[in-house]
């Protein structure tokens, strides 16, 4: 089993571009800029933005949804059916409230968390047995913030926090070669390895 599909997680419009929530995009905005002849495309019928590339000699989708995050799953469930790609093949980046900024792990399974984008894949696909890579934004509580969690992910991360989430997406694009060449292991080594100062 290897990683076919790359789905990145987030509100379209220019309102929502600099938002926490958009994480997934912004990673898989980032995959694509380092690919050659790499863009990706509106695709009305899947409602989405997607391309087909090359990654470590193999063809991978990336596909960000443009329906609002819970509804994610109409576009990750027309691909994967359309082109037959199972679950374990599916990476889904997402940001993640219960992760500092900073820091990225990769899973497969488990539950949403209470992640709306999530929610809806797992019910799209009909199962949670896709791989996640989970982008953390922090809590705020534990960013001394009273903000609601909804306004919280929905605006911009301080400067300090972007600049740890930005190094956390540079980590994890690091790893994309190994997950589209199975080396599951390998990957999760890299990332959840913490670099010595």
């Amino acid at each position: 089993m290897s990683i076919r599909l790359i789905v990145g997680l987030g509100n379209p419009g220019p309102e929502y571009q600099l938002t926490r929530h958009n994480a997934g995009f912004w990673l898989v905005d980032n995959l694509a800029n380092t690919l050659p002849h790499c863009s990706l495309q509106r695709d009305k019928q899947l409602n989405a933005l997607v391309t087909k590339t090359a990654i470590a000699g193999s063809d991978v989708w990336l596909l960000e949804p443009q329906t609002f995050m819970n509804r994610s799953g109409a576009s990750v469930g027309a691909l994967a059916r359309f082109f037959k790609i199972a679950a374990e093949e599916i990476l889904v980046v997402h940001d993640e409230l219960d992760i500092d900024p900073g820091v990225a792990k990769l899973k497969k399974g488990g539950s949403s968390g209470g992640h709306n984008g999530l929610k809806d894949i797992t019910a799209a696909l009909g199962t949670q047995d896709y791989w996640r890579l989970r982008i953390g934004i922090g809590h705020p509580r534990n960013l001394n913030s009273q903000q609601a969690v909804v306004d919280f992910v929905l605006h911009r991360p301080r400067k300090e926090e972007q600049t740890l989430i930005d190094e956390s997406i540079d980590k994890s694009l690091q790893i994309i070669p190994h997950l589209v060449a199975g080396k599951f292991e390998a990957a999760t080594m890299q990332l959840h390895t913490k670099v010595a100062s």
